[in-house]
C-alpha cells in the first residue's frame, strides 16, 4: 500500500509528515484492500489560520474513500477527517457483508 504525504502553500517538518504517514497507515486496519492514501494538508493563509487536511484512501474495484478535517491544530484536522474515513469506510463494508445475507436475493418468486 502506497502512502503519500503532500502539502500546499507551505512547509511542514520531516518528522511531522513521517507521523501523518505512519497514522495514515493505520487506516489499513480499518479496510483491508487500500491500494493508497494520499493525505494533503493545506496551509493556505486565506483560512483564518486554519489548516486543512484532505485524505484519499483508493480501494481495489474503484472505491474512494474521501474525508476533509480543519482546525488551527494539524492533528485535530487530521483525525476529523480520518474519522470521516473510517466511517465511510466501515458504512462500505456493512454493504458488502449486508448484501450477501440480503433475504431478498433467496425470494422465490411467489411460488
Amino acid at each position: 500500500m502506497q502512502v503519500i504525504v503532500s502539502v500546499r502553500h507551505g512547509h511542514i517538518a520531516d518528522a511531522t509528515q513521517n507521523e501523518l504517514r505512519e497514522k495514515a497507515e493505520k487506516l489499513h486496519h480499518f479496510f483491508d484492500r487500500l491500494t493508497a492514501i494520499t493525505v494533503t494538508v493545506d496551509l493556505h493563509k486565506e483560512t483564518g489560520g486554519k489548516m486543512k487536511v484532505e485524505i484519499v484512501a483508493l480501494a481495489e474495484h474503484k472505491h474512494e474513500f474521501v474525508g476533509h478535517g480543519e482546525d488551527a491544530d494539524l492533528n485535530v484536522a487530521y483525525h476529523g477527517a480520518a474519522d470521516k474515513v473510517k466511517q465511510q469506510m466501515k458504512h462500505h463494508k456493512e454493504r458488502l457483508q449486508d448484501h450477501r445475507r440480503d433475504p431478498s436475493h433467496n425470494d422465490t418468486g411467489g411460488k
